[in-house]
């Protein structure tokens, strides 16, 4: 031990233990640099994109659509990110290279709900682009007036500022596959790879049909059934409220109708509200004649489910909920109502339409029940054809502006489900005369003000 107490000998072995802690150090320091320049490089991409995958959606559709899109482009190599179409700014237009934009159009050709603040923001005002490339999928439905309107306005507007589109507007009716299939190609062209991910959705599977029961016996309305579902193989799959399932009439496969769920998978079954639709001729609808009349209990029906994200709760789950409706309407709401039992969340107020309270009071013993355990609590019931002037759920709702302003200061969600002519409408005009139009807009950017309309 006298050796330790030399100062040269313990100055040379202070020099070598921090030798060897620098040449310990050093590749760990080199890492760190290595890392913070990865997080810098990563931070600078994400400010000035190269690609944005720019979506629209009112049931979902168009989002899922991107979302195959940004996959494609990824596996390419190619650094992109998606947005909601209502989260672009005019800076951001003007930085991308390419914005592939992918939107449905909402009613009459008008912008979905998503979109209305960007639409109202930016495409009423002129903005150079002279740098953008871009293109256009937009998805409609060929039955409405103004086909893909807003698909066609939103490439008009682009081309005015003097953006370049990659290839000319593609038109999807009806989500055809054909279409879809020539986008795919276009961006697999664009992305260099035909090595592109699954596109095609899941299988239609077998259901029995469980159950059948007329809800409306002696309405003014046309029939409507409340149907119950349920896997033949046994195997209930997960959904959440304000999901969707497509069913596939056999007379009609190519075309599958979309319909609102009204159960949670607490109830063991799928559970569904589809009203008769009678043609001028006097014959019915596809998917509907054969669900409520040709279809017998226990035969098998194809459908397969699809999420509805636009109209899920998500982030809305812990907020009191507005539920305004009318008509089938009720099956998305009661969905909600359902979820929000189940989580304890009782700050809920559901508005809803119908003809008479005699035939048309859906799941009455229910929301009575939900009433009394204070599941509900708010409820207004308006029937139209109960008093000599025709009265509707928006007029209940502008009479109670004062308080529709006070749920939404307390951070209220507003969920809109049923008829989009008529209904819808005069919801939106009701709340915007209660909020302003401008506050309307801004909640349905943040994703407080959803509807499945239809």
């Amino acid at each position: 031990m006298i050796w330790t107490k030399d100062p040269t000998r313990l100055m040379l072995v202070a020099s070598l233990a921090i030798s060897y802690a620098l040449v310990c150090l050093a590749p760990y320091l080199r890492t760190r640099r290595k890392r913070a320049a990865a997080q810098r490089a990563r931070a600078e991409a994400a400010a000035t994109p190269g690609w944005i995958v720019a979506y629209a959606s009112q049931t979902g559709n168009a989002e899922q659509l991107a979302a195959q899109t940004l996959a494609t482009l990824r596996l390419a190599g190619i650094a992109a990110q998606m947005s909601e179409l209502s989260e672009l700014r005019a800076d951001d237009l003007q930085r991308a290279e390419r914005i592939l934009f992918l939107v449905s159009t909402y009613g009459e050709g008008d912008a979905p709900d998503a979109a209305a603040a960007f639409a109202g923001r930016l495409m009423t005002d002129s903005l150079a682009l002279p740098r953008l490339h871009y293109a256009v999928l937009a998805l409609g439905d060929s039955a409405y007036g103004q086909f893909c309107g807003f698909g066609r306005a939103l490439d008009q507007w682009l081309q005015a500022q003097g953006a370049q589109s990659l290839f000319p507007r593609i038109e999807v009716n009806r989500s055809s596959a054909e279409a879809i299939g020539a986008w795919r190609q276009q961006l697999s062209h664009l992305a260099g790879t035909s090595d592109a991910p699954d596109w095609s959705a899941p299988a239609f599977a077998d259901w029995r049909l469980a159950e059948r029961r007329l809800l409306n016996p002696g309405s003014a309305g046309a029939p409507l059934y409340h149907l119950e579902l349920e896997p033949l193989d046994g195997a209930l799959p997960a959904w959440e409220s304000g999901d969707l399932v497509q069913v596939s009439a056999p007379s009609d496969p190519e075309r599958a109708r979309e319909y609102s769920i009204a159960s949670m998978p607490a109830d063991g079954r799928v559970q569904l509200l589809v009203r008769l639709h009678t043609h001028a001729d006097g014959s019915h609808g596809a998917a509907s004649g054969w669900l409520t009349r040709q279809a017998a209990l226990g035969q098998a029906v194809q459908l397969r489910l699809r999420q509805h994200r636009r109209f899920r709760l998500e982030d809305n789950a812990q907020r009191p909920l507005i539920l305004i409706g009318n008509g089938s309407g009720i099956a998305g709401l009661r969905g909600h109502l359902k979820a929000r039992t189940a989580s304890g969340r009782a700050r809920n107020w559901l508005l809803f339409g119908e003809r008479n309270e005699a035939h048309d009071y859906h799941y009455r013993d229910e929301l009575a029940a939900w009433q009394l355990h204070a599941s509900l609590e708010k409820l207004d019931m308006v029937f139209s054809r109960d008093q000599p002037a025709r009265r509707y759920v928006q007029d209940s709702l502008a009479e109670q502006a004062d308080e529709v302003r006070a749920w939404v200061a307390a951070g209220a969600a507003i969920y809109v489900c049923g008829s989009l002519d008529g209904m819808a409408a005069g919801v939106d005009a009701a709340l915007a005369a209660a909020l302003g139009r401008d506050a309307l807009d801004q909640l349905a950017a943040a994703g407080r003000y959803r509807r499945d309309v239809y």
